[in-house]
């Protein structure tokens, strides 16, 4: 049980109270056809979206990691979803992932650690207080969000589990449920979903292992009950869904590097300067606030905190460390 501490804030207070309480599991969104940048899908579509799941999260919310940005709306969020074991359209992992079985739920903390374990969802949110925080979220394909996460930072299960020396990489893998996770059966990507982080990264305040968003439990669709937040990095980085995190010596060979290492590279920071191969990394389309035709916002380094992340990368080629 998560109890309040006083001057704590809640969640709901972010947001208007009609936004944040807002429980429809049936929407049409309507509009103009459909873009290029990951927009194919998104208009003229209906969505039965898990949209809150009546689990609160009490957290304080940390001002230090708070973007001043118009929050993107909850029925955005939750119905607008890269999750390919769910399925590759956006309105895909809202309308497959209801069967989703997230109870019980143990994560794996394996490999080079003094204390590896088995530890259960209750016992991964009691390991530190929850904290609400308002990250940007910048996808590779050129849209963008912001949204508040509840959770708090990855270094506080890692300092407790002791890496050995050894650790030089912490590694994510999301669940398998072919039951329940129609992509499963496509090839797009090879099974597991792999993602990692390098040590220090992992380490970062920024990083946040997380639990919930818009003061509530995730959605199926947005990587219940537990996944990686690092908002610097393209949204593909931020495993979802996790049942195992690993410590390793070797960088891992991760599901997009498997699938096309020329166009995804380990390190997917936000870099506007270094395009993708088919497209401008340039500029992004705000998800629920900028419209088809709008002129795209420019994209920050690092998504807008290089001040705090840059020096990780000191000395880097960052065009070839894409």
């Amino acid at each position: 049980m998560l109890i309040r501490r006083p001057g704590d804030i809640a969640p709901s207070e972010i947001t208007a109270q009609s936004v944040y309480q807002d429980r429809r599991r049936l929407m049409l969104q309507a509009g103009a056809a459909a873009a290029a940048m990951g927009l194919a899908g998104w208009t003229n579509r209906q969505a039965f979206a898990q949209t809150t799941t009546g689990d609160k999260l009490v957290a304080t919310r940390n001002p230090q990691f708070v973007v001043m940005d118009k929050l993107t709306p909850v029925k955005d969020v939750t119905t607008y979803n890269n999750f390919y074991e769910f399925g590759t359209d956006k309105g895909d992992p809202a309308d497959n992932a209801g069967r989703f079985k997230t109870k019980p739920w143990t994560v794996a903390i394996e490999g080079e650690v003094k204390k590896p374990m088995t530890i259960g969802l209750d016992d991964l949110r009691k390991m530190a207080p929850m904290e609400e925080r308002v990250y940007r979220l910048r996808c590779v394909e050129g849209w963008s969000m912001v949204i508040p996460w509840v959770g708090f930072s990855l270094s506080e299960l890692i300092k407790r589990v002791e890496p050995t020396g050894n650790a030089k990489f912490v590694e994510f893998v999301t669940a398998t449920q072919p039951e329940t996770m129609p992509g499963l059966r496509s090839r797009v990507l090879e099974w597991p979903y792999v993602e990692a982080l390098r040590m220090d990264e992992a380490m970062h305040p920024l990083a946040l292992l997380t639990f919930g968003v818009y003061g509530e439990t995730l959605p199926n669709q947005n990587g219940a009950p537990v996944r990686i937040v690092a908002p610097w990095k393209y949204g593909f980085k931020s495993g979802k869904s996790l049942v195992k995190i690993r410590f390793v010596e070797k960088q891992p060979v991760t599901s997009w590097i498997k699938a096309a290492s020329s166009e995804y590279g380990f390190y997917a920071n936000v870099n506007p300067d270094v395009p993708h191969p088919r497209w401008s990394q340039a500029t992004e389309r705000r998800i629920g606030e900028d419209g088809l035709f709008s002129p795209k916002r420019k994209t920050l380094p690092f998504n807008g905190y290089a001040d705090q992340v840059a020096s990780l990368y000191a000395g880097m080629d960052l065009k070839k460390n894409y």
